[in-house]
């Protein structure tokens, strides 16, 4: 079962990781990045939060493995 985390939480879990905020280039969309993908560019955490509020997302957290999907209502 998944549980929203909030952002504090995802930062622990992803430093733990090695796993960054990242954008998808020329587009809105936004994932978790190890840094290696040249279509994806790292960003801050506080930018991060606010594009996945702007677009209704949550983080999600089962057994230390992060999702972002739609935020619960």
């Amino acid at each position: 079962m998944m549980d929203t985390i909030d952002i504090q939480k995802a930062k622990r879990l992803a430093e733990t990781k090695g796993i960054k905020p990242g954008r998808i280039k020329g587009t809105e969309g936004i994932q978790l990045t190890k840094g290696m993908n040249p279509k994806i560019e790292v960003i801050g955490w506080e930018e991060f939060e606010t594009r996945l509020k702007a677009r209704g997302l949550a983080l999600f957290e089962s057994g230390g493995w992060m999702k972002i999907m739609k935020a619960p209502a």
